[in-house]
């Protein structure tokens, strides 16, 4: 048996014809950049994450960015991250000109560790970016509670989490900006690049439309450096499509979630680690992330079999090239590197079978017991 990481040939079949009538409607009105789609997308994701403001930018990476930027954060300041997540994170830190710091991670959610932030923290440090990895939401109490302490802002990356929640309360809803992706491979994907910033806040989010179109208002009159970076029409169509079946396709994955514990836990809990799940979160599964001893013979072994599995993230980001002026060495930050060599994401898509899952916990099975 052939076991993807993801498919989503099912998914479009399903959809096909609602979203070809999207598309053609764009074309047939010839509106392509920051039309209706755009503007009844950006009001559909603010009101779904109970935001005021939805700003459609190109993609997850530049939401990042222009949050950054439209807090007036830059040069000779730092902002708190943590190390166990996508380049993006501290990448968009790192182009703004302001220092990423980085911070360790809590061992069973893969989050950024609330109580390592205070220590980090220094005259120079204007927001902290939890990351809500692989769906779902971190510690957002205790991280409002010290960024309102020190009067520092919170930019939450919710790349992996659209739809998540934290004790019942919505990505967006605690942080100053919240931003998504909506890469083809989210739970909710486009067919390209695509990004959006959430915020409440008007004065922010104002600025934040004047970055997205190259610093201006009105048009050709310009009074800050902004970039290119809308959210294209016909991805704002598709995602409208799509955005209408978020919320069961979240529920699949959780379900699938749910099988792949109990059948891992069956005969695998002396040695694999299922995901951790805090009880007053709402996880949204955007992966399926096991902890494993001899990771790299596990992924071999299933790949053999004909399953599909990802590492996210063989580097933490505290050890990259990039960023070794920083002077982070091996050893500083020991949860995050422990889980760079333990962690692997298993096949999870809200149309994975029942016997698709089965056929990779058998050969998890067999590589361990066998």
């Amino acid at each position: 048996m052939k076991v993807p990481m993801l498919d989503l040939t099912e998914q479009y079949q399903n959809l096909k014809e609602e979203i070809h009538t999207a598309m053609e409607d764009v074309m047939s009105k010839a509106h392509f950049i920051l039309g209706q789609n755009v503007k009844d997308l950006e009001a559909s994701v603010a009101e779904y994450s109970n935001a005021k403001h939805g700003i459609g930018v190109a993609n997850g990476s530049d939401a990042l960015n222009i949050s950054i930027l439209g807090l007036e954060i830059g040069p000779d300041d730092e902002v708190i991250v943590p190390s166990f997540t996508f380049f993006a994170t501290a990448g968009a830190v790192a182009r703004t000109g302001a220092t990423p710091v980085f911070v360790d991670i809590d061992p069973k959610t893969y989050n950024i560790d609330p109580e390592k932030i205070e220590a980090a923290i220094t005259p120079k440090t204007k927001a902290i970016i939890p990351v809500h990895l692989y769906g779902q939401m971190a510690d957002m109490d205790r991280i409002k509670e010290i960024a309102d302490k020190h009067n520092i802002a919170i930019i939450e990356d919710a790349a992996q989490a659209i739809g998540s929640t934290y004790k019942r309360k919505k990505v967006g809803e605690l942080g100053t900006t919240a931003c998504y992706s909506f890469f083809p491979t989210k739970n909710l994907g486009a067919y390209g690049d695509a990004g959006m910033i959430i915020t409440s806040d008007d004065e922010v989010g104002e600025r934040m439309r004047v970055l997205r179109v190259h610093g201006s208002k009105p048009k050709y009159y310009h009074h800050v450096l902004g970039y290119n970076s809308r959210l294209d029409e016909l991805q704002a169509a598709i995602l409208n499509v799509k955005f209408k079946h978020l919320d069961d396709w979240s529920d699949q994955r959780r379900e699938n979630a749910y099988y792949y514990n109990e059948l891992l836990n069956k005969e695998l809990s002396d040695i694999v680690v299922t995901p951790y799940e805090e009880e007053f979160n709402h996880h949204v599964y955007h992966q399926y992330t096991i902890r494993v001893p001899k990771r790299d013979e596990l992924q071999a072994h299933l790949k053999e079999q004909g399953v599909a599995t990802m590492i996210y993230y063989p580097q933490p980001l505290h050890l990259q090239p990039v960023f070794k002026e920083l002077g982070f060495k091996e050893g500083d930050l020991p949860e995050t590197e422990k889980a760079a060599k333990e962690a692997i994401s298993l096949p999870m898509f809200p149309e994975l079978t029942r016997e698709q899952q089965e056929y990779v916990v058998a050969n998890i099975k067999e590589f361990y017991k066998g």
